[in-house]
């Protein structure tokens, strides 16, 4: 079987080499070289215990008041457009406990059992930097703490066992925090990785697979025959395959309406800037600021800020300020970096309820459509690739897949 994988993001890339690996042919189409946007701009997180949905108690409030302050965590820009407002509503109505625990648990069963994958692929040749430290959630309010702590009995069920530090504990266990930090979650268990390095590392294993790989080719056609996909083109040039996959991260919703869809995937700005190591012992959620710090060999990554606006990466260097403030006030010693930054922006596949689109294309036998993992890209992307290939190869999708159906929305039925 030839499958055409349109995307050269973490999913398409993961997907692809899935596929290749289990012997089928694949060609991968990107709109740009792969590896770039949300893909290389992110913490590098492997953290099913980081896995709620976007969408929850207190979203609403919160995002209203952010919308007012232009360095804020969140900041959405309104707007008129028939779209957005289905889509926010959509988010807003998802803002609540009972759906955010519902998703939360769909995201650690999709996850279930796949973090081994991370060592599976090192030790078939996909050469990049893994850590095993585990994440710490570090929390300076109490109230934030104990919201957490309501969902410690569900990740306890996919054996994802946290540490519960009070007070003075939480420095115990990383000497750098503040005693402003109030306390902390710590899961031994997760993962964070060099996203750049991964990316590129799983494009070189492509390669070497015999997977044919084409960049800078917009999509902009879709050919069909009754109820199948013959071929996708960009510009002159026509890729025909046995079955599709549409994977194309924040991207996806304009393209999902040449497939004959019409799936509500809106990008979500995130940030990331590259500064001089720390010392950290693990990777670090600063929570009340929302910003993901991530100790790697060459660097610490700062990441953060979802800016729901259009498609584009132009930097906003308020938000990069809030980013480089943040430490300030959670670490001890912290010093502003000195030397000249180069912050880089990417754009996440948000949907309204917060949990991906995975599954088959509406009304069409061989199209498929893997989007909208939000800020779980990395996360997600091995069991959402494995999940896939046996839905591609044996037209079975697995039940995990369920809550992730593209028949959900309107334009995916």
């Amino acid at each position: 079987m030839h499958t055409v994988v349109i995307g050269g993001g973490v999913i398409g890339l993961t997907t692809a080499y899935h596929l290749a690996r289990d012997g089928e042919t694949v060609t991968l189409v990107d709109a740009r070289p792969t590896g770039l946007g949300a893909s290389d701009v992110n913490a590098g997180w492997v953290v099913p215990a980081e896995a709620a949905p976007v969408p929850g108690p207190g979203v609403v409030l919160t995002s209203m008041k952010w919308m007012l302050r232009p360095d804020s965590p969140l900041y959405i820009k309104p707007s008129l457009r028939p779209s957005f407002v289905s889509f926010m509503f959509g988010l807003w109505r998802a803002s609540n406990a009972k759906d955010q625990r519902a998703g939360f648990a769909a995201h650690l069963a999709l996850a279930e059992d796949s973090v081994h994958l991370f060592d599976e692929y090192r030790a078939d040749g996909v050469d990049y930097e893994l850590h095993h430290e585990g994440l710490l959630m570090a929390f300076k309010e109490k109230e934030l703490m104990q919201h957490h702590l309501g969902y410690v009995d569900l990740v306890r069920q996919y054996g994802l066992e946290p540490s519960v530090l009070v007070g003075d504990a939480v420095r115990e266990h990383e000497p750098l925090l503040s005693d402003a930090v109030e306390g902390g979650l710590y899961f031994p268990k997760e993962l964070h990785l060099d996203p750049a390095a991964f990316v590129g590392a799983l494009h070189s294993k492509l390669v070497e697979l015999g997977v044919e790989i084409v960049e800078n080719a917009p999509i902009d056609g879709v050919q069909v025959a009754g109820d199948r996909i013959v071929s996708v083109s960009s510009g002159s040039r026509t890729f025909a395959g046995d079955a599709f996959l549409l994977a194309a991260g924040a991207w996806t919703g304009p393209l999902s309406k040449l497939f004959g869809a019409s799936l509500p995937v809106r990008p979500g700005k995130g940030y990331c800037i590259d500064i001089e190591p720390l010392g950290l012992r693990s990777a670090t959620n600063l929570h009340d600021a929302k910003v993901a710090v991530t100790p790697l060999s060459r660097n610490l990554r700062l990441a953060g800020t979802m800016e729901f606006g259009g498609l584009d990466e132009h930097i906003n260097q308020v938000r990069v300020d809030a980013i480089l403030r943040a430490p300030a006030t959670y670490f001890r010693d912290w010093e502003p970096p000195t030397a000249k930054l180069t912050p880089k922006a990417g754009m996440r596949p948000m949907t309204p309820d917060g949990l991906p689109i995975i599954g088959a294309l509406p009304r069409l036998r061989n199209g498929y459509v893997a989007t909208g993992h939000g800020m779980l890209g990395v996360t997600l992307a091995p069991a959402t690739a494995r999940a896939l290939t046996d839905l591609i190869r044996e037209r079975r999708a697995a039940p995990v897949l369920a809550p992730f159906s593209p028949a959900r929305f309107r334009g995916g039925r």
